[in-house]
């Protein structure tokens, strides 16, 4: 019965550990995947100025399929 007991001390042990870690990768984590993410799409759908090119980044313009500049200017890798 002792063993059954101690066993059951470790898979819960387990249980709240892994509940633990997978709070962290959701909260701490995943939002920093999400919005790297996000910004790489963004930037590769960018329009870009060239003549902004400072240490290899630019800055870029998105815009809407209608063609109206969604948000504020933002600084992309300049891939040529």
């Amino acid at each position: 019965m002792k063993e059954a007991t101690g066993e059951l001390n470790m898979t819960v042990v387990v249980v709240i550990a892994v509940g633990v870690l997978a709070a962290f990768f959701y909260t701490t984590i995943w939002p920093l995947i999400k919005n790297t993410y996000i910004a790489s799409n963004k930037c590769s759908d960018a329009v870009c100025d060239p003549s902004t090119l400072h240490d290899g980044r630019v800055s870029c313009k998105y815009y809407d399929k209608n063609g109206r500049q969604q948000g504020t200017n933002f600084e992309c890798v300049w891939k040529g």
